[in-house]
């Protein structure tokens, strides 16, 4: 299998004179449970951190240790939380796209050129939307990882502690058979995604209860 550049795109654009670069991405689009969280980041021009890719692909002790090592590296990070009552407010693209603007907005460092996972950021910047950009990119890569241990760190710290009988640990909110069976026996929590749960329910031939 052939290795991935994964510094392509940054050299590419770093060739037309973008200089800070950002990577975005996010985790959560398709929970039923909590936050859909974005992150975005800017790495030095050139930095090659070596192991970074999509972080889905990765374990959870590499993906720890790289978080560590690009929350130190990096020129400039943002992470963002949208929770589940916006995104049944506005629907999950757009709660994503929101989490993604307001991490752009949030870096400490004004970026001058976006790579996005597959998605359009509303905002003026230049920008490139890559599909599989977090195996293809490592700004969105990195961007991927602080975003996925942020919303994995809180499954098992926060919100599996707020509700301990629905396994949040361990299904990390996704439609799992042992997530749909806990909505099944004990109903939603306020932090599950009503407008995904309702379908759930009505596969299982539940009421809908709220």
């Amino acid at each position: 299998m052939e290795e991935v550049d994964m510094l392509e795109f940054e050299r590419e654009y770093a060739a037309q004179n973008y200089k800070r670069i950002a990577g975005i991405d996010e985790v959560g689009r398709g929970c039923m449970f909590g936050d859909v969280v974005a992150a975005a980041v800017i790495l030095e021009e050139g930095l090659e951190i070596e192991g970074i890719n999509d972080s889905k692909k990765l374990t959870e002790k590499k993906r720890n240790t790289l978080y560590d090592v690009i929350i130190e590296q990096a020129v400039a990070y943002a992470i963002v939380r949208i929770d589940a009552e916006t995104v049944d407010r506005i629907n999950i693209k757009q709660a994503a796209r929101l989490a993604m603007k307001q991490a752009v907005e949030q870096l400490s460092v004004a970026p001058d050129f976006l790579l996005v996972d597959a998605e359009k950021v509303d905002c003026d910047l230049p920008q490139l939307a890559l599909v599989k950009g977090d195996a293809r990119s490592q700004s969105i890569a990195a961007a991927s990882i602080l975003a996925k241990v942020t919303r994995d760190r809180l499954c098992v710290e926060e919100w599996d502690a707020m509700y301990p009988e629905y396994g949040i640990a361990i299904h990390k909110g996704y439609g799992t058979k042992l997530h749909r069976e806990k909505i099944a026996t004990l109903g939603p929590t306020p932090m599950h995604r009503k407008s995904f749960i309702r379908n759930i329910l009505a596969e299982l031939e539940q009421p809908v209860l709220f």
